[in-house]
């Protein structure tokens, strides 16, 4: 049987229904596919629900691996980057229910001759997700002068490396697993705000093909976190101190220092 409902608020993933006699939230919830049935002389429009919620929710996990460092850093005072991705996204999975997919990994890193710890540390590190089977992609900085003032007030040039298409790459691969039909929900590591237009994209593609899907950013959080919001248009999923601690990774991939 087809239910018909109007809907008279989207604002991300909020959606409002009012029924004959009542108005129910479904708060957090992306019904997929709604299609106009007619059109209502007050303006509104009916939408008949094609497309149920899945009982088994198929997840993939992306990860911004600079953007998770950098806020695990701020908010635990970790100095480098000791997290188990695959630790990460099991218990995160595990505590929302989903049923894990995949887990897809995307940094950038120093060239060796630049910066040979961190270089030494990222091709372990990404040595050791890829033989647990983590999806890996990785691309060297790129680097670029950039001009200082110093303290004494003179100014300098510096070498300085930069990630170059690397939140291009993951918000691709989010938009083409997707259309593929390989998840129902996205869980994006990062509070990266231009992946914001994803979100808006995912909803286009549910509408398009008749399908539930579901999207959420999870990021590190503490009190002294200063960026304390996720990816907008997203479910947002903090992780405390608790849960990070209990997915740090034991190996330490920093190289050994000569005695």
């Amino acid at each position: 049987m087809t239910h018909c409902v109007e809907i008279v608020h989207n604002e991300g993933i909020d959606i409002f229904l009012r029924f004959p006699h009542n108005q129910v939230s479904l708060r957090g919830t992306h019904l997929s596919a709604p299609r106009p049935t007619r059109r209502k002389a007050s303006g509104g429009v009916i939408f008949a629900l094609m497309s149920a919620e899945p009982t088994i929710k198929r997840a993939i996990v992306f990860i911004d691996g600079q953007n998770l460092y950098h806020g695990a850093k701020e908010a635990f005072g970790h100095p480098f980057p000791n997290y188990d991705v695959k630790k990460l996204a099991l218990e995160v999975c595990a505590r929302k229910g989903w049923q894990l997919q995949q887990v897809r990994f995307y940094t950038g890193f120093p060239d060796a001759s630049d910066n040979p710890f961190w270089n030494h540390f990222w091709t372990a590190k990404l040595a050791q997700m890829g033989r647990e089977g983590v999806h890996v992609f990785s691309r060297p900085l790129r680097y670029r002068n950039q001009s200082i003032v110093l303290p004494d007030g003179t100014a300098s040039t510096i070498l300085v490396g930069q990630e170059k298409g690397i939140d291009v790459r993951l918000a691709l691969d989010v938009i083409s697993l997707a259309w593929q039909g390989d998840y129902d929900v996205a869980c994006i590591f990062s509070q990266d705000q231009d992946l914001s237009e994803v979100a808006d994209e995912i909803r286009g593609i549910s509408r398009i093909a008749s399908r539930w899907l579901h999207i959420a950013s999870a990021f590190p959080f503490s009190p002294v976190s200063r960026n304390k919001r996720g990816i907008n248009s997203t479910d947002w999923i903090k992780l405390d101190r608790a849960i990070y601690d209990i997915c740090i990774d034991p190996r330490d991939y920093r190289p050994k220092r000569k005695p």
